[in-house]
């Protein structure tokens, strides 16, 4: 099973540089979208075409603004939508797959804000999507996948010293909540199969960033440590254009 995570920003902008294409050229059984920027009617219109996967979006109430997407090849068992809390549960942030063997989470984690204006509201997050996924991966194994808006280490990030707890996604703060997720019982597949491999995920559009490599890896797909073992690769993808974000992924076997 090949599943693909790629914050798109923006489904209707992606879609006009050949996304469609693209996704034939990934030819993954489950492709989780972020940031979406769409409701769900323009998000079918925009997938109009693609007949091999069931769509399934979770939107914010605010228009224009976050979301995810689930594609995927096989029915789930259902669909869940949030984390159920009010608080974090209107900007369309989290959708679940339920398979017969796992859960595969979608997420668009918030983003701290210029300034760090949201850093006190992303802590709260950072608890309560955790007690989220622990509810979870008690039920069955979950694979969880998305922009986490944070680089983890020094590896994951090109200039660290500049930015460490001055910029959005890699404060201290940040990174201890993305270490709980790894506490918890959940495995970074990419660090896992590639220990000292510097890739970025997310480059800024700012001074050619992306065309000199000053980029960040913030998308993550995550497994629970009884998964690991049937995961064959984990990889990035940034040749894959389209985004400021490239696609990241893993091929597994049930």
């Amino acid at each position: 099973m090949k599943i693909i995570s790629w914050n798109v920003n923006g489904i209707r902008s992606v879609q006009s540089k050949g996304f469609a294409e693209t996704l034939a050229q990934l030819d993954a059984d489950c492709i989780l979208l972020q940031e979406t920027k769409a409701q769900s009617d323009q998000i079918d219109k925009a997938l109009e075409g693609i007949d091999d996967y069931r769509i399934y979006s979770n939107c914010a109430e605010r228009k224009g603004y976050s979301g995810v997407t689930i594609l995927s090849r096989q029915e789930p068992l259902q669909i869940i939508d949030d984390i159920g809390i009010a608080e974090h549960d209107r900007e369309g942030r989290v959708i679940v797959a339920e398979f017969e063997q796992f859960f595969l989470l979608d997420v668009y984690v918030p983003n701290s804000g210029q300034g760090l204006s949201r850093l006190d509201y992303r802590r709260s997050w950072d608890l309560e999507f955790l007690a989220y996924c622990r509810q979870l991966q008690s039920k069955k194994p979950l694979i969880a996948c998305g922009d986490f808006n944070v680089a983890h280490r020094e590896i994951d990030i090109a200039r660290p010293k500049p930015n460490y707890n001055k910029s959005a996604g890699y404060t201290q703060a940040e990174i201890d909540g993305f270490s709980r997720f790894l506490d918890a019982g959940l495995v970074d597949t990419f660090r896992h199969f590639h220990p000292d491999t510097i890739a970025y995920s997310w480059w800024s559009f700012r001074a050619g960033a992306r065309a000199r490599n000053v980029g960040w890896r913030i998308d993550y797909v995550l497994t629970s440590e009884t998964l690991i073992n049937k995961v064959n690769q984990a990889f990035i993808l940034p040749d894959i254009t389209g985004s400021d974000h490239c696609p990241v992924g893993i091929d597994i076997n049930f």
